[in-house]
């Protein structure tokens, strides 16, 4: 084939993105994936009949996959469909309060009020300085490159700029939570918006409360078939551009000369290419592919988010009270909080994250049962005795789910499997296990992440949840969009 060629290193969800828009700008593209199927971190497992989809399980701004689509001439519609989630979450607390978060402001407001001493218009009010913060940050900070000068040369920032103080840099999101909302309960549900980037709301910017207004504003859904569904239409459609997938193929190293990447090394091979595209964790990339380049050092020694441990378990009984999203709160989010970035270890009490996707895909598990994907956060690796932490960990996260659902859970699970810190890290190639990269706990976190290009090395390029802008699915396609806009 003639014309240019690239690589890609990964096959997660920002791998696709990059590996398709490389396509459809003419490129000869290949993907070598280390595993046997594409996705990286957003795969799916099947056990005793019961179906999971093993990481995000939260979507939102759905247009991002749509926009892929269109961009290779094609019907988003043909490939697959998803519908809007209302209620989005509903949230226990221990003194029985329990909030079904609807979608829309209005809807979202009336039920806080409903539930908590929180004035209607107080919670309008803050989702309104929400929104206010995204439409001040999404262009300047989600959709550019921060370390491009000339990006900044242009309405939107300058925009940024004179309404710097709205977007509240230098003030903690739960000191802006405690501001302006007064119910404890409702500080505590905003303040959880944190871990969806695996920061601590007690340090981290303000600015990450666009993310409310993400979910509740402008909306979460949910993709038919599942989350999976999302990688297996992206898959196709890479498949339908020319790209070609080469699985269970680990890439070794990066080839450079001349300051300029020129190919991919594996166990077996080289090869080269015009082009590559980095998808792996971007610490590991520098670490494990280009050891001998220059490193940007302060950029790699940020500290590094928490992580998580999930237990998937198939339940043997419905339960008609929980809904696809559940959440249930810990008794004090800044002693959790304090547990995961300063202690190193798990709060007796975690907050308890439950996904049940069977309650939109009734596929998912078999007739009379749930999937259950539970998820608490825990700190990143760094040689915690994990075996005791997971055989504690269980213990509490069924304590509190039996004590909330009145129930014996333990004599329900029909199948288990489990994820933790040191599984994350070998099998997705993230460092320390830290399934979001870098934290979010200062003022100058977005301009400390890695940069979508590299400054030392021509043609070398990042995508995905540990370079700008971030982690989660919108952040991890606008990476492959800024990454791939920058190759010409």
């Amino acid at each position: 084939m003639k014309g240019k060629s690239a690589v890609v290193i990964g096959s997660g969800i920002a791998g696709l993105a990059a590996s398709i828009r490389l396509a459809v700008k003419g490129f000869n593209v290949t993907v070598f994936e280390a595993g046997s199927e594409p996705g990286g971190k957003m795969g799916e497992k099947s056990i005793l009949g019961y179906r999971f989809d093993t990481g995000p399980s939260v979507f939102t701004m759905p247009h991002l996959i749509d926009e892929l689509f269109e961009l290779c001439g094609k019907n988003p519609r043909d490939y697959f469909n998803y519908s809007k989630l209302d209620p989005v979450f509903n949230y226990f607390y221990e003194d029985g309060t329990v909030i079904n978060a609807a979608h829309g402001a209005e809807k979202f407001a009336e039920e806080i009020a409903l539930k908590t001493s929180e004035k209607k218009e107080t919670v309008l009010d803050y989702l309104a300085a929400c929104e206010t913060k995204y439409k001040l940050t999404h262009k300047v900070f989600l959709e550019r490159s921060l370390h491009k000068p000339g990006n900044y040369l242009n309405y939107e920032t300058l925009n940024g700029i004179v309404n710097f103080r709205k977007i509240q840099a230098f003030k903690t999101m739960n000191d802006a939570n405690h501001k302006q909302l007064k119910d404890p309960r409702v500080v505590q549900l905003f303040n959880r918006y944190a871990s969806y980037n695996g920061s601590n709301p007690f340090h981290a910017p303000a600015t990450l409360n666009v993310i409310p207004f993400i979910e509740i504003g402008m909306g979460a859904y949910f993709p038919e078939g599942g989350m999976y569904a999302v990688i297996s239409s992206l898959f196709k459609l890479a498949q339908e551009q020319g790209v070609e997938f080469k699985f269970n193929t680990m890439v070794t190293g990066i080839i450079t000369a001349n300051g300029k990447a020129t190919g991919v090394r594996t166990s077996e091979t080289a090869y080269s290419f015009d082009v590559v595209v980095s998808n792996m964790d971007v610490f590991n990339t520098y670490q494990d592919l280009i050891p001998d380049a220059p490193k940007p050092k302060l950029t790699l020694r940020q500290p590094k988010s928490s992580s998580v441990i999930v237990f998937y378990w198939g339940m043997m009984k419905t339960f008609p009270q929980l809904g696809l999203h559940n959440i249930f709160f810990s008794r004090s989010d800044k002693e959790e909080f304090n547990y995961v970035f300063e202690k190193n270890r798990i709060f007796a009490d975690p907050t308890v994250y439950l996904n049940i996707s069977s309650k939109a895909n009734a596929a998912d598990a078999p007739e009379g049962c749930e999937n259950w994907f539970v998820m608490v956060t825990v700190p990143n690796n760094s040689g915690q005795d994990w075996d005791r932490f997971v055989r504690q960990t269980k213990k509490n996260v069924l304590t509190k789910l039996e004590t909330f659902l009145n129930t014996d859970l333990k004599s329900l699970i029909g199948c288990e499997a489990i994820l933790d810190p040191r599984r994350i890290e070998t099998e997705t190639s993230s460092a320390f296990g830290a399934v979001f990269g870098n934290a979010s706990n200062s003022p100058y976190s977005a301009f400390l992440r890695h940069p979508n290009f590299s400054s030392k090395i021509k043609n070398l390029y990042f995508c995905g949840g540990s370079v700008h802008p971030g982690p989660g699915i919108p952040l991890c396609l606008l990476s492959a969009k800024i990454a791939t806009d920058l190759v010409k």
